[in-house]
């Protein structure tokens, strides 16, 4: 397939995990490697389209600022597969918990298989929830598939809520919606808030700003995915391991490329 007929592609997909995207976006994109105007251009309309993809920036930030644009989109992609941040919360999560996670977060989902001593509560989150638990089901984990009515109780119920940051920025993460209100009943509660954030999904001030620019709208609650503050976060798992909350602020995985924020 020629690289453009890729990108449209790529850019069109939708329901894909960030993995599967930047592994697609790396493939078209490192066809362009000539083409400075071209892949300044291609970057940015795959982010216009997938706005919340932290990994994807992080693709693009470093496809921009490398000498061999092939080798360095094979390198980012690396990275993304050989991402430990879902063995680091397999290894940390309590023994016999009770975890409430919202939608079907793609690295938590890679973890919870592993735990063979805990009980899952998916929130449905637009039905991906549902999917989740009959998935961990399948893998003899106990699952229980919760209505969206239903992210309170599960929340206050819960030994941990897991919740898994699409970005990351120093104020805030972006997660399913429902998300938030899971973070703060579980605050209210004393039910610590892990947030999953795996490897390109933190971004420097100025890309998040960007990335999160058109999230919510005049209907948020119609939204797929919202902002949740840092402040309801206890704890942080991603690819060094477990870290303390406040960590998360000065995490920034790519560099502030000006080419990606400038308006076409």
């Amino acid at each position: 397939m020629h690289p453009i007929e890729r990108l449209r592609y790529v850019a069109r997909a939708g329901g894909v995990d960030q993995g599967e995207l930047v592994r697609e976006a790396a493939a078209a994109l490192s066809g362009l490697g000539d083409d400075t105007g071209g892949l300044i251009m291609s970057c940015r309309r795959l982010l216009a389209r997938h706005p919340t993809a932290g990994a994807l920036w992080f693709l693009c930030a470093r496809l921009l600022t490398a000498g061999d644009v092939r080798a360095e989109a094979w390198a980012a992609t690396e990275a993304l597969e050989h991402d430990g941040t879902a063995g680091h919360l397999a290894r940390l999560l309590p023994e016999e918990a009770r975890i409430t996670v919202v939608g079907y977060p793609e690295l938590t989902a890679l973890a919870l298989p592993r735990r063979g001593d805990i009980e899952v509560l998916a929130i449905d989150a637009s039905g991906d929830g549902t999917h989740l638990a009959r998935r961990l089901r399948g893998a003899d984990v106990e699952a229980i598939d919760v209505p969206d009515a239903g992210v309170a109780a599960a929340a206050a119920s819960s030994t941990v809520v897991v919740l898994e940051a699409s970005c990351l920025g120093p104020t805030g993460f972006v997660a399913p919606t429902g998300s938030r209100a899971a973070a703060a009943v579980a605050r209210q509660a004393g039910v610590p808030v892990w947030l999953v954030a795996g490897v390109g999904r933190a971004l420097p001030t100025r890309l998040w700003d960007a990335a999160v620019a058109g999230l919510g709208g005049d209907e948020p609650w119609e939204h797929p995915e919202e902002l949740v503050p840092l402040d309801l976060v206890d704890r942080a798992v991603g690819p060094d391991g477990g870290r303390p909350a406040a960590d998360l602020a000065q995490r920034a995985d790519c560099a502030p490329v000006a080419e990606l924020l400038e308006r076409r």
